[in-house]
């Protein structure tokens, strides 16, 4: 992997800041607009930020992390000394976001990206109505519950997991769609879908049942319709130590008590 031009990007906390301040110091650093790498010093949240800022600017690099946060499951282990030498060795892994089109129910369209998750949340103590369509097929006319959301690969150990999603391997190109609290069906437990699928969500209420949708981090409010497909033209990859691959951290998460 060529090391050069590189920028370091930091986390605004004492531990990757002071870090930075080391690397700095140690190390020539490109503006990030010359970048052909980035080396990002923080947690899980800081590295999704930092993709969605490349996502944004629509230049897109290889990304090396270092855990300076709380988890760190995108990250790789801070070690200031041997910089060089293991963003050489390090191996790329694809990660290929989502994309979201919301309509509102004023009739507003946002389009936002999702590295991890496209999620949709009931908004009151009311349960959420919401019809699930699968390549403009209707598969639920009504799934009563607290919302449901689509994960990715990268994102299925996070929200997913949590709400008792499938664990999918890197590179499986598959999505995971998870219901959240559901009510009715009372026995359904979510789907595991080729990633090329293209899933639409309507709700049924939205006057009295209103549902947020949220990519990653960014919220919409008040939606009607949310339409999720896989965006293959913006790929992105991750470098990790040939020690610390994600596909075998996501593959060990399922044997975790």
């Amino acid at each position: 992997m060529i090391t050069a031009p590189r920028a370091l990007v930091a986390s605004p906390t004492n531990p990757a800041e002071t870090a930075a301040t080391e690397l700095l110091a140690a190390h020539d650093w490109a503006a990030l607009d010359q970048a052909e790498l980035i080396v990002a010093l923080g947690g899980d949240g800081f590295m999704l930020q930092t993709l969605h800022a490349m996502l944004e600017r629509h230049r897109i690099v290889p990304v090396f992390g270092m855990n300076l946060g709380t988890i760190g499951f995108l990250m790789n282990e801070w070690r200031p000394d041997g910089l060089d030498e293991r963003l050489k060795r390090a191996r790329p892994f694809k990660v290929t976001p989502l994309v979201m089109t919301a309509t509102t129910v004023d009739g507003e369209t946002q389009v936002l990206p999702a590295i991890n998750e496209v999620s949709l949340l009931r908004e009151t103590r009311q349960t959420a109505k919401l019809e699930v369509a699968v390549n403009d097929r209707v598969v639920l006319p009504e799934l009563v519950c607290d919302g449901i959301l689509v994960a990715t690969p990268a994102g299925s150990t996070a929200y997913n997991l949590s709400a008792h999603g499938p664990i999918l391997p890197l590179g499986s190109q598959l999505l995971a769609l998870t219901p959240i609290s559901p009510f009715r069906p009372r026995r359904w437990r979510g789907a595991i879908l080729p990633e090329r699928t293209r899933i639409t969500l309507r709700v049924l209420d939205p006057a009295k049942r209103p549902v947020s949708a949220v990519a990653d981090q960014r919220e919409v409010r008040d939606v009607a319709r949310v339409e999720i497909a896989i965006d293959h033209h913006r790929d992105l990859t991750l470098l990790f130590d040939p020690e610390h691959a994600l596909d075998e951290r996501i593959t060990m998460e399922q044997f975790v008590s």
